[in-house]
């Protein structure tokens, strides 16, 4: 029983941080995304919806197109700045997406 306890918080750990991978775990490359995808935005959802872009990830030694969404901010009034990355050195750092 002890084990068995053990080894699902071992197992939930790992579904966890596995899920924070891709753009969230890795913030550093030496290859420049490519160009931004265009696409047509359509109408929002519902009143108080807010459309975020999409951005490239840096995945597997690959980039990744993560598709843009409509969203409710978290507060009246807040502003969403777009995840982007920067150069920085010899290479492009990520600088994650937020609500100010």
């Amino acid at each position: 029983m002890k084990y068995t306890a053990l080894a699902g918080a071992v197992v939930l750990a790992a579904a966890v941080l596995a899920g924070c991978g891709g753009g969230y775990g890795i913030y550093y490359t030496h290859y420049a995304p490519p160009p931004p995808r265009y696409t047509v935005v359509g109408v929002a959802p519902g009143p108080g919806y807010m459309w975020t872009a999409g951005w490239w990830d840096w995945r597997g030694h690959n980039w990744t197109w993560v598709e843009g969404r409509w969203v409710r901010p978290p507060r009246p009034h807040a502003v969403w700045v777009a995840p982007e990355w920067r150069r920085e050195g010899r290479g492009y750092r990520f600088h994650r997406g937020y609500w100010r």
